[in-house]
Protein backbone atom coordinates (compact mmCIF):
# COMPACT_ATOMS: atom_id res chain seq x y z
CA UNK A 1 0.00 0.00 0.00
CA UNK A 2 2.63 2.74 1.35
CA UNK A 3 4.80 1.67 -1.84
CA UNK A 4 2.03 2.89 -4.02
CA UNK A 5 2.61 6.48 -2.46
CA UNK A 6 5.72 7.16 -4.09
CA UNK A 7 4.02 7.95 -7.65
CA UNK A 8 2.63 11.17 -5.39
CA UNK A 9 6.01 12.39 -4.17
CA UNK A 10 5.30 15.63 -6.88
CA UNK A 11 2.23 16.47 -4.47
CA UNK A 12 4.35 16.13 -1.54
CA UNK A 13 6.64 18.34 -3.09
CA UNK A 14 3.72 20.84 -3.90
CA UNK A 15 2.10 20.46 -0.31
CA UNK A 16 5.82 21.17 1.50
CA UNK A 17 6.31 24.38 -1.33
CA UNK A 18 2.66 25.46 0.28
CA UNK A 19 2.58 24.80 3.88
CA UNK A 20 6.60 26.01 4.18
CA UNK A 21 5.90 29.31 2.12
CA UNK A 22 3.06 30.32 3.70
CA UNK A 23 4.45 30.10 6.97
CA UNK A 24 7.75 31.79 6.05
CA UNK A 25 5.39 34.68 4.24
CA UNK A 26 3.26 34.62 7.58
CA UNK A 27 6.62 35.22 9.65
CA UNK A 28 8.58 37.34 7.09
CA UNK A 29 5.66 39.58 6.13
CA UNK A 30 5.72 41.90 9.73
CA UNK A 31 9.60 41.80 9.32
CA UNK A 32 9.59 43.40 5.70
CA UNK A 33 7.28 45.90 6.62
CA UNK A 34 8.27 46.29 10.13
CA UNK A 35 10.68 49.48 8.56
CA UNK A 36 14.65 50.09 9.98
CA UNK A 37 14.09 49.86 13.02
CA UNK A 38 12.64 46.18 12.88
CA UNK A 39 15.74 45.66 9.90
CA UNK A 40 18.08 46.82 12.07
CA UNK A 41 17.28 44.36 14.68
CA UNK A 42 17.51 41.53 12.53
CA UNK A 43 20.43 42.96 11.23
CA UNK A 44 22.05 42.45 14.24
CA UNK A 45 21.89 38.86 13.86
CA UNK A 46 25.11 39.14 11.34
CA UNK A 47 27.83 39.98 13.85
CA UNK A 48 27.57 36.21 14.93
CA UNK A 49 28.92 35.43 11.43
CA UNK A 50 31.46 38.37 12.04
CA UNK A 51 30.05 40.81 9.94
CA UNK A 52 29.11 43.84 12.35
CA UNK A 53 28.40 46.59 9.67
CA UNK A 54 25.18 47.74 8.08
CA UNK A 55 22.80 46.02 10.19
CA UNK A 56 19.67 47.52 8.67
CA UNK A 57 20.80 46.27 5.36
CA UNK A 58 21.10 42.84 6.38
CA UNK A 59 17.99 43.36 8.11
CA UNK A 60 16.07 44.12 4.86
CA UNK A 61 17.80 41.61 2.83
CA UNK A 62 16.65 38.74 5.51
CA UNK A 63 13.21 39.91 5.20
CA UNK A 64 13.21 40.25 2.17
CA UNK A 65 14.97 36.87 1.60
CA UNK A 66 11.56 35.18 3.78
CA UNK A 67 8.92 36.99 1.88
CA UNK A 68 10.58 36.54 -1.85
CA UNK A 69 11.78 33.13 -0.91
CA UNK A 70 8.29 32.62 0.09
CA UNK A 71 7.04 33.31 -2.80
CA UNK A 72 9.28 31.62 -4.87
CA UNK A 73 9.54 28.66 -2.82
CA UNK A 74 4.89 28.59 -3.35
CA UNK A 75 4.92 29.13 -6.77
CA UNK A 76 8.71 26.49 -7.63
CA UNK A 77 9.81 29.82 -9.78
CA UNK A 78 13.41 30.56 -9.40
CA UNK A 79 13.08 27.81 -7.09
CA UNK A 80 17.07 26.76 -6.28
CA UNK A 81 18.20 30.60 -5.62
CA UNK A 82 15.19 31.03 -3.36
CA UNK A 83 15.99 27.85 -1.38
CA UNK A 84 19.60 29.01 -1.18
CA UNK A 85 18.39 32.48 0.28
CA UNK A 86 16.50 30.57 2.54
CA UNK A 87 18.91 27.93 3.91
CA UNK A 88 21.63 30.91 4.31
CA UNK A 89 18.80 33.30 6.09
CA UNK A 90 18.50 29.86 8.56
CA UNK A 91 21.66 29.38 8.85
CA UNK A 92 22.29 33.21 10.94
CA UNK A 93 19.20 32.98 12.67
CA UNK A 94 20.62 29.28 14.02
CA UNK A 95 23.91 31.11 14.59
CA UNK A 96 22.56 33.67 16.24
CA UNK A 97 20.49 31.68 18.83
CA UNK A 98 23.85 29.73 19.32
CA UNK A 99 26.00 32.37 20.02
CA UNK A 100 23.55 34.33 22.36
CA UNK A 101 23.64 31.08 24.50
CA UNK A 102 20.34 29.76 22.85
CA UNK A 103 19.19 26.66 23.65
CA UNK A 104 19.38 23.93 20.68
CA UNK A 105 15.80 23.76 21.33
CA UNK A 106 15.57 27.43 20.79
CA UNK A 107 17.72 27.64 17.46
CA UNK A 108 16.53 23.86 16.35
CA UNK A 109 13.42 25.90 14.36
CA UNK A 110 16.01 27.77 12.04
CA UNK A 111 18.03 24.51 11.94
CA UNK A 112 15.20 22.54 10.56
CA UNK A 113 14.10 25.16 8.13
CA UNK A 114 17.89 25.19 6.76
CA UNK A 115 18.36 21.87 6.37
CA UNK A 116 14.77 21.30 4.26
CA UNK A 117 15.80 24.53 2.05
CA UNK A 118 19.45 22.91 1.71
CA UNK A 119 17.83 19.60 0.72
CA UNK A 120 14.84 20.92 -1.53
CA UNK A 121 17.87 22.42 -3.94
CA UNK A 122 18.54 18.98 -4.72
CA UNK A 123 14.97 17.72 -4.84
CA UNK A 124 13.71 20.49 -7.20
CA UNK A 125 10.37 22.20 -6.97
CA UNK A 126 8.41 18.98 -8.51
CA UNK A 127 6.35 19.06 -11.27
CA UNK A 128 3.48 21.46 -10.46
CA UNK A 129 5.77 24.31 -10.73
CA UNK A 130 5.92 27.47 -12.56
CA UNK A 131 9.66 25.97 -13.35
CA UNK A 132 8.49 22.55 -14.97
Amino acid sequence: MFQSLSKYGDLGLLIMRLGLGGMFLYHGIPKLVGGPEKWTQLGYAMKYMGVDFLPIFWGFMAALAEVGGAICLIFGFFFVPACILLAFTMLVAATMHLGKGDSLQTASHAIEAGIVFFSLIFTGPGKHSLEK
